[in-house]
């Protein structure tokens, strides 16, 4: 293993930083989750959560957080994602794959358009709504 310059640690540091503020949820319009529990991983979340991590930075995107969570219940179309604008509906996307992930970014967070062909409903809200 090569030894790290100090030049090589204060870049490392810095991209440490950028990543952490990408977490922060602190004064952002929106929130990114992706369902990171063993069925999400299992079907592929972890480079779904790295393709939403390289595309927001390509496109700018620092006002939406990016977070994970455990299982969402939405099993059998893991990977899945969850959105939340201030100025969009809040939606969950399912069967999202690294294609996906950048779409959503580009036309969801960006273009202010949903993804309609991986939305998904959340189970917990049929029920709720089901008692009412």
């Amino acid at each position: 293993m090569a030894k790290l310059t100090l030049d090589d640690l204060r870049n490392l540091r810095d991209e440490k930083k950028r990543q952490m503020t990408q977490r922060s949820a602190e004064g952002k319009r929106g929130e990114v989750t992706i369902g990171m529990g063993t069925c999400g991983i299992a079907a592929g979340a972890k480079i779904v959560f790295d393709a939403f991590l390289d595309e927001m930075e390509k496109a700018g995107i620092t006002d939406v957080t990016i977070k994970q969570t455990g299982c969402m219940g939405l099993c059998f179309s893991e990977p899945t994602v969850e959105v939340s604008c201030n100025d969009m509906p809040h939606v969950v996307y399912g069967n999202v794959d690294e294609k996906t992930a950048r779409r959503i970014v580009r036309e969801h967070l960006e273009g202010g358009a949903l993804v309609s062909d991986h939305i998904f409903d959340k189970p917990s809200t049929d029920i709720i709504k089901g008692a009412e």
